[in-house]
């Protein structure tokens, strides 16, 4: 369904009560959308927007001051998108399904705003689902938010294109140091547990990556098709070489720890500390001088670019316009190039992911000249 205001609405803005909330990790354009609600909920004219503090443990978790809501006005959010994180605080887990919607009804909320990932979308469906069994009218809208870019549907998510930008400086950065030292190596993880957007664009963007690893392709270390070799060929070319890594890459080498987070998301193991590990013993040869950059939480707590910046705001305010048209159960965002409301369950059946027979990935392949990473090649 496209999205925008409609000719007529459900709610009478006057009596309306809504409510925001900001789950899972830290993103840049957090409180962009934060804003874009206040300002566009209050230009409909609600006068009562609260802002629930610390995820969705702060619908039941409200001991002492700093735990209860926010009142939210367009002069308090006036300036708060010049700022990285969320003036909300965020949290992963504490979705209690029951505990929120009794403090949902508690708080007589007509609106309430989930601002999160899959997980997120996952708690926001639930919520909704128990609004409907008891027959509250409160109209539950999504706003997809993940640096990852691994939600199903849609075209990107907000603070995608920020992390891109951010993760170009640190490889710019590894490139410098490694063009300054002989055989000079710089390795930069970057964040994408699942997916291996940010990798692939930052290293495409650049101009200055030689290998490129992503969770989507099994990653072979050894043999003369390996990456290990492939590094060694670069360095006796030109003397550098700068490896971009994304952080769910190489788990099918390390095994995985079995242990999950407070969102169930599996705990990974860092494989591009190990590929360190692994080019200082295996290359000692070449006697490679590595710095190892880490840029993971610096991207995610920036404010946004510009682009960012703008695809907030209009997900701010398509938003309220969805919640105002008695929408629920959905989520805003850009569909092949239209910003529409989609079902929240086809979005959370699995995550994104980078094709790896599709043409972007053959596209960066071409311009860092990766081969196909294969011990038997």
């Amino acid at each position: 369904m496209r999205a925008g205001p409609r000719e007529s609405i459900y709610f009478e803005p006057g009596k309306v009560k809504a409510a925001i909330v900001t789950c899972g990790g830290l993103c840049p354009g957090l409180n962009d959308v934060i804003r874009q609600l206040t300002i566009t909920l209050e230009e409909y004219g609600v006068n009562d927007i609260k802002g629930i503090r610390y995820g969705f443990r702060g619908f039941f978790e409200q001991e002492g001051e700093l735990r209860q809501p926010i009142k939210l006005t367009s002069d308090l959010v006036e300036t708060i998108h010049l700022e990285g994180g969320s003036i909300l605080g965020s949290s992963r887990g504490g979705s209690d399904t029951s505990d929120i919607v009794d403090a949902i009804a508690e708080m007589q909320l007509d609106f309430l705003f989930v601002i999160g990932g899959n997980g997120s979308h996952a708690g926001a469906l639930a919520i909704d689902n128990m609004c409907r069994e008891r027959n509250m009218p409160t109209a539950v809208i999504g706003i997809p938010k993940t640096i990852d870019n691994d939600i199903l549907l849609l075209d990107r998510t907000f603070g995608f294109q920020t992390a891109v930008d951010e993760a170009i400086k640190a490889i710019r950065s590894a490139a410098i140091e490694a063009r300054s030292a002989f055989n000079g190596v710089g390795l930069v993880r970057v964040m994408g547990r699942q997916s291996g957007f940010i990798a692939m664009h930052a290293a495409l963007a650049s101009g200055e990556v030689d290998v490129c690893l992503i969770p989507e392709i099994d990653t072979t270390l050894e043999g003369q098709g390996g990456v290990l070799a492939h590094v060694r060929r670069v360095l006796t070319r030109k003397e550098h070489c700068v490896i971009v890594v994304a952080e769910g890459a190489g788990q099918e080498i390390l095994g995985k720890m079995g242990e999950t987070d407070a969102s169930g998301n599996p705990v990974l193991q860092n494989f591009a500390k190990f590929l360190q590990k692994e080019m200082k013993e295996k290359l000692a040869d070449c006697s490679p001088d590595i710095k190892y950059i880490d840029p993971t939480y610096m991207v995610r707590a920036c404010p946004t670019n510009g682009s960012d910046a703008v695809y907030c705001s209009l997900l701010g305010q398509n938003a309220v316009h969805a919640a105002f048209a008695g929408l629920s159960g959905v989520t805003v965002g850009l569909c092949n190039g239209h910003y529409v409301y989609l079902p929240i369950p086809p979005l959370i059946s699995r995550a994104r992911e980078v094709d790896p027979n599709g043409r972007m990935w053959e596209r960066l392949k071409l311009a860092i000249q990766q081969p196909v990473f294969s011990a038997s090649a």
